[in-house]
């Protein structure tokens, strides 16, 4: 754990008040959605536009990461096999994606086939999107440069770097997040803001198990929102975030808002605390418009899914425990 650095930090109340206010009331609509409740919120901010979830780990891909592609047959596949499947999914990070390839052949470290999967892709993207609209992913590479599709400089990448070259094996043998992050930092296509998300998927396998407020990485919006919520922020933007995560509750109590209902036995992590400054962003650029840091519109309108989630967390973090301690509808009609 890094050690406090407080004196260089200035809160700015008027700004950082309303990143404990999304906290809580986005966790409020998840709970009422738990609840099978109609009213989800009276804020018309969080009723217009898409906010992700307070934790990661509860929205749809990761779910649907942590269940079907992670822990689903699980004792089928080597260590090896299980962060190569993480990886392919998290490059498109699209689960029609990851149907249609795992349809096809199973990925695995000796079946995978750069030349298959590319045409198959090849052949998909004539009709549908393959690659998810979250992230901006770069398809350029100059190691790379007789390839002409943006699928298979990925693919491509993969096996020379992670199977060819070991990066698997690197992975596994880390013996910290920052660790794994350096490695993946080294790889090419792979930036800042790719780094931290992989290893934070990785960690959720039951081969890596690093403490997950050990290591974060302010991504580019955690970092316009944290430009918002503070005068001064310290030596670098991970400060302000680990300054969050140390002064939670204190910080609640004087911003006011002490009702927020973690998951069960689960409080944010610092890749949680993280994500939320990228939605407090959001959230500000729509409350407090004149403040025109980055962007100044949210793109994405909420549009409701009639499709639920039957919500599944890794057994290392005890989740499941507490929650056969607290009954909840399982079953949730996402955001």
């Amino acid at each position: 754990m890094r050690t406090k650095k407080t004196s260089s930090i200035v809160p700015n109340d008027a700004t950082l008040k309303y990143y404990f206010y999304f906290i809580q009331e986005r966790m409020n609509i998840f709970w009422r959605r738990c609840e099978d409740s109609s009213h989800l919120t009276d804020d018309p901010i969080l009723k217009e536009y898409k906010f992700t979830n307070v934790y990661r780990a509860c929205d749809r891909v990761s779910q649907y990461l942590i269940r079907n592609v992670i822990y689903k047959d699980l004792d089928k596949y080597s260590p090896e096999d299980v962060l190569l499947r993480i990886l392919v999914f998290k490059v498109f990070n699209k689960i029609e994606t990851w149907d249609y390839l795992s349809g096809l052949c199973d990925i695995t470290v000796d079946s995978f086939n750069v030349e298959k999967l590319s045409k198959a892709l090849t052949m998909r993207q004539q009709n549908y999107p393959i690659f998810s609209n979250a992230y901006m992913m770069t398809g350029s590479y100059s190691g790379y440069h007789d390839i002409n599709t943006k699928h298979q400089v990925w693919l491509q990448m993969i096996e020379d770097e992670f199977i060819k070259g070991q990066g698997l094996k690197k992975v596994l043998n880390a013996k910290s997040m920052a660790e794994v992050y350096n490695q993946l930092r080294d790889y090419p296509l792979i930036g800042d803001f790719l780094a931290y998300q992989y290893t934070v998927d990785f960690n959720y396998s039951p081969y890596l198990n690093f403490d997950e407020d050990s290591f974060v990485k302010a991504g580019v919006g955690a970092v316009r929102g944290i430009k918002k919520c503070f005068s001064s922020y310290g030596n670098d933007y991970e400060d302000a975030i680990y300054y969050i995560h140390d002064y939670f509750e204190e910080l609640q109590e004087r911003y006011g808002y002490t009702e927020f209902r973690p998951l069960p036995g689960r409080k944010p992590k610092l890749i949680d605390l993280q994500n939320c400054f990228c939605e407090t962003d959001k959230y500000l650029r729509a409350k407090m418009p004149e403040l025109k840091v980055g962007n100044v519109r949210i793109k994405q309108h909420y549009k409701p899914s009639m499709e639920g989630i039957d919500y599944y967390f890794p057994e290392k973090w005890g989740v499941e425990e507490h929650i056969q301690r607290e009954p909840l509808q399982q079953t949730l009609f996402a955001l």
